[in-house]
This record gives C-alpha cells, structure tokens and sequence, in this order.
C-alpha cells in the first residue's frame, strides 16, 4: 500500500483509485474524509468520479492504515492540512484539485489559507460551519420536516440517546438506527453505506479535531480565505439533516467566489443519494471551474 513521510517523520497511508494516466490528462483529485476521523473507506470511489479521473485519498492520522500520532495535537485540522501538504510534495504535484466532506472541509479551507497557490480547484461537500464561527439550526428543521417517514421515531430516539451516552459500544448502535437523517433515501444503497460507519469511528482522533484552535487562529484562518483565488464549489443537500444547509452558505461566504450548489433530494452523502448527478457536477465544476448549469 502507498505511504508517504509527513512533516514529522511518521509514514501516513494513501488509496489510489482510476487511471494511472486519465484521457482526460487532468491531474489527480485528493480526497479529504470527514467524521471527523472516520476511516476514509466510507468515500468508495465518490459515486464513480474515478472513472475519468485518479483519486487519491489518504488516510488521516489515527484513521485506517495510518498509524495514531504520538502528540495528540497532530489530529488538530490546521495540523492535517500540514500532512495534506506532505502529501502534495511527496505526489510530486505542483498544483492539485482538492474535494473535502463534511469536518475535513476545515482541513481544506486551512490549506487553502496556508497555501491558496497551490489549489486549481477546491469543492467542499456538505460542510459544518464552527470554523465559521456559527452553528445553524436548520439541520434540525430539516430532520423535524421527515417526520412522517417510517424510521423517524426511531432515529428521534437515538439521536436525543445519543447526547447522553459515552459509551462507544452503545454509540455504534445509535449511530445506526440515527443514520436515516443523514441520506436522502433509506433504501439499500443508503443502508449499505451506513452499515460501514460503527467500525470507522476513531474516537481519540476525533476528539483532538477541533483542539487548541482558538477564535484568534479562527479569524486568522478566515481573513486568509478571502486571499484564494482558485475557483471553489460548495455543495449542499436539502435532506442533510446532519450539516443542514445554511452552513454550506456560511462556508461559501468566506470565499470571494465561491459557487454554491444546493442539491434537491440529496442528504449528506450525495454520491450515495444520487451518483450521477453527483458526478457529473464535480466532474463538470473540476474540468471548468464552473458548475454545470443541468
């Protein structure tokens, strides 16, 4: 399996998926998962978009075949922009498109500001807004307006459980009769997908994610944004109930151009909802720097 040594010395895991040397003649799209902390594999092939295009998708520190970091505060997001950074060097590439899913877009957009000249493209799918500063509420609004399908009451009991429990053995199993709220559909596909999530979690990764990030690095991250210059696309899903929304926008606002791209009938995993339309705006947006207008 492909490795390369990060900033620190420590050798990180990376996947390769599509052509060694696409038709297309683009260069490669890094990956970034979310979770934050999951194990990249939820990802699969991002609905077939390594059809014309090669992948590269690394696994973060403490997730799948990367070792855990010896100093806990490498798990902080600035801190992985830094591995991202290693990555590039070690590809060889000089500039790259980079997508990131839900937290590790704060891991995108802290690349971006350390290293804006590096990016051709940037796509951020289905964002959480705290590095933003605000939390919206929507999220909820759109979980509350599914109550009449079959798997809400179950899943509304599961997500209330869910904040007053510790426990990780009972946390995989509430994250699982919770998972409907995160797709558009609860379909097999979608139950495929959210079968893979209880063995992915990465509990002491995850909670060193958003540590020693204070407003002050915050707003210093933020003011950087305003100075990327590469085109950006956000894409929402109205069934998100797990970011919502509004914090796609919020997200996009801190950019100078970025195009926002709301998805109807879409959740939190586009590419498990609806692949090919999924595909083709990424792929569109990534060979043009627009998003396709169907």
């Amino acid at each position: 399996m492909p490795h390369y040594r990060s900033y620190d010395g420590i050798d990180l895991h990376y996947r390769v998926l599509g052509p060694e040397e696409p038709e297309s003649g683009l260069p490669p799209l890094i990956c970034l998962a979310g979770g934050p902390a999951r194990d990249a594999a939820y990802l699969g092939d991002l609905g077939g978009l390594d059809a014309t295009r090669q992948l590269i998708i690394p696994d973060s520190r403490g997730t799948g075949d990367s070792p855990p970091a010896e100093d806990p505060a490498a798990y902080a997001f600035p801190r992985l922009a830094e591995d991202l950074e290693a990555l590039r060097a070690h590809l060889g590439l000089e500039r790259f498109a980079l997508l990131a899913h839900s937290a590790s877009a704060a891991t995108a957009q802290a690349y971006a500001a350390a290293h804006p000249h590096r990016l051709t493209r940037l796509v951020l799918v289905c964002p959480g807004s705290r590095l933003q500063g605000e939390l919206p509420d929507d999220a909820r609004e759109i979980f509350e307006s599914r109550a009449h399908e079959d798997w809400w009451p179950d899943a509304s009991v599961a997500v209330q459980r869910l904040a007053e429990t510790g426990d990780m053995d009972e946390v995989r199993g509430l994250l699982l009769r919770a998972a409907p709220l995160a797709y558009a559909h609860w379909d097999e596909p979608q139950r495929a997908h959210a079968a893979t999530e209880g063995a992915q979690l990465n509990p002491v990764p995850r909670a060193g994610f958003w540590q020693a990030v204070d407003d002050r690095a915050r707003e210093t991250l933020l003011t950087a944004l305003r100075d990327v210059t590469c085109p950006v696309l956000v894409v929402t899903g109205d069934r998100d109930a797990h970011s919502g929304m509004r914090a796609g926008e919020l997200v996009a606002a801190s950019f100078p151009h970025a195009h926002l791209r709301p998805l109807h009938l879409v959740g939190h995993y586009p590419w498990v909802d609806d692949p090919p339309r999924f595909t083709a705006l990424i792929d569109g947006f990534l060979r043009t720097g627009e998003p396709p207008t169907t």
